[in-house]
């Protein structure tokens, strides 16, 4: 009688499976959207600071004008958000008479907030100067995962999904602990670079292991929905968790809280995956370049592209707007996002069932057009109360593309193509990235240029004419030759066959492989 052997179990779960890529989307979406709050609100505080040192150094170099200078710097005031304001000459007076308040900053008066308020808008070109700075930061994450996609899909095809699931957490954990200690914009932005390497592997290996693992089209679109989940999670607490750490606690703080996670993640993939194991896929699966030519691949990544670049330019956007706007506190800038989030884990758990009965094609159609429509509601808010219901709407929107498309992409790989799925994943993900790419990158000099509510329409209409393509999702064509396969190993509906390859235990393991080489 064979003794039972609790880590083989283990690595024979598929339940368990699902638990490492939620837990690796979760940490990889919250280092994401950790920053959103965070680096807005310190570039600006160092840019002031600057301009503060600066201030110093002429106050000491022209002694001439030490009375002038000295009633200038002694206009710097901090507010309770800790964001120094430099007031002029007529605010000073307005100040001295209108401004009151206590020693810890904790009252204003009518006239102080309006002199707040001035000052808010007195700031804009510093403000208008971080959007591009802010937006290629952002965008430098996406930009290294479209680098790196390419490359990864066909490796995990090679060598399979442990070694890449594997690298991409030790490659995430080095980002995080390099965010906590860079105090320039440089660091910074390598950092952001670094994660982008790490996402890469995590996010291929992760879909591709979840497509291999559950091969019934049906299942597989509930275990995609799961697993989007724990993405929809590190987008609803990361923003929140890191406008509030930050404020009451300190930049470094968020992250070195998702390191100590990172490092758990790690040990529960070291418990159930083989990190060590070379286990290639048994059959030849599709070079990116047969994918890419694919006309059905293409509709499903552009769904994906363009309805995630909406909140990809809001990400960069957004906070500078309300600090305009607004003169939102830090924390209020990761708390307007909170709507979105919480929208979005609904919006994937629900459509990831839904969506097979009333179709994924619809679901995606119905979710782009009220992507468009959020994105050109967002403008119309006056404060962050106003913001609730088209970030809500643009959250709940995307999770009903996101839930539906990437179970497609699955689909559509074993319908028209050989049942191998690291290259298609690493097609959607390049999609995904695509879409948080050209989102900051070109949002904030797009905003520059015509401003915030222009840019919020466009990208809206562009979901909105998008959204017809999804009509040629409702009944994709086999290739002949699939078909045929398809017909003779699988007479079920297409919608809920299996793939063509027979399932080898379980594709973590290794043994099914070793016996299949025997045989």
């Amino acid at each position: 009688m064979p003794c039972f052997n609790p880590l083989q179990w283990l690595r024979e779960s598929r339940t368990l499976v699902l638990v490492v890529v939620f837990v690796a989307l979760l940490l990889d979406n919250m280092l994401l959207t950790v920053v959103v709050p965070i680096i807005p609100s310190f570039l600006y505080a160092t840019e002031l600071k600057s301009v503060n040192d600066s201030l110093t150094h002429n106050t000491t170099s022209a002694p001439g004008q030490a009375g002038y200078e000295a009633a200038t710097f002694s206009s710097v005031i901090s507010y309770y958000d800790n964001t120094t304001i430099i007031l002029t000459d007529d605010t000073v007076n307005s100040t001295s008479r209108d401004f009151s308040r206590t020693v810890n900053g904790s009252l204003l008066t009518e006239e102080g907030s309006a002199v707040r308020d001035r000052d808010c808008v007195k700031n804009n070109d510093i403000l208008m100067e971080e959007n591009v700075r802010v937006g290629l930061l952002f965008a430098s994450k996406a930009l290294m995962q479209l680098v790196m996609n390419p490359f990864v899909g066909p490796l995990t095809n090679r060598i399979g999904y442990h070694i890449p699931m594997f690298a991409g957490f030790v490659v995430m954990f080095l980002s995080t602990i390099m965010f906590a200690f860079s105090e320039t914009y440089i660091l910074l932005f390598l950092a952001r670079m670094l994660q982008g390497i790490g996402s890469s592997f995590s996010s291929v290996a992760g879909l591709g292991m979840l497509a291999s693992v559950y091969t019934d089209d049906n299942e597989r679109g509930t275990a995609m929905g799961i697993a989007l989940g724990g993405l929809a999670l590190g987008v609803l607490f990361g923003a929140p968790f890191g406008s509030v750490m930050y404020e009451f606690v300190g930049k470094k703080a968020p992250f070195l809280v998702l390191a100590c996670l990172a490092l758990m993640d790690g040990a529960l993939q070291l418990s159930i995956l083989q990190p060590s194991k070379v286990s290639p896929e048994s059959a030849q699966g599709p070079s990116l370049l047969t994918l890419l030519r694919d006309p059905y691949i293409l509709i499903t990544a552009g769904s994906i592209c363009f309805a995630n670049m909406g909140v990809a330019m809001l990400e960069p956007t957004l906070p500078i707007w309300m600090m305009q706007t607004m003169c939102s506190p830090n924390w209020q800038l990761g708390i307007a996002f909170l709507p979105a989030s919480i929208s979005y884990l609904i919006g994937t758990n629900l459509f990831a069932i839904l969506a097979n009965k009333m179709g994924r094609w619809l679901c995606s159609m119905i979710g782009m057009l009220i992507v468009g429509v959020s994105l050109i509601c967002v403008p119309l808010a006056k404060d962050i109360y106003g913001l609730i219901g088209p970030n809500g709407g643009l959250g709940f929107a995307i999770g009903m593309v996101d839930s539906s498309m990437m179970p497609i992409m699955g689909y559509l790989v074993d319908l028209r193509h050989a049942s191998v799925y690291g290259s298609v994943y690493a097609i959607a993900d390049v999609a995904f990235c695509l879409g948080f790419a050209i989102g900051p990158s070109t949002g904030g000099a797009i905003v520059r240029a015509i401003g915030f509510p222009s840019l919020m329409v466009i990208i809206g209409i562009i979901n909105i004419l998008y959204a017809p393509l999804c009509c040629f999702l409702r009944n994709p064509t086999a290739r002949e030759e699939k078909m045929a396969v398809l017909n003779h190993e699988c007479p079920m509906p297409t919608e809920s066959y299996r793939t063509q390859n027979t399932c080898h235990g379980f594709p973590l393991s290794g043994e099914s492989f070793d016996e299949e080489s025997q045989e």
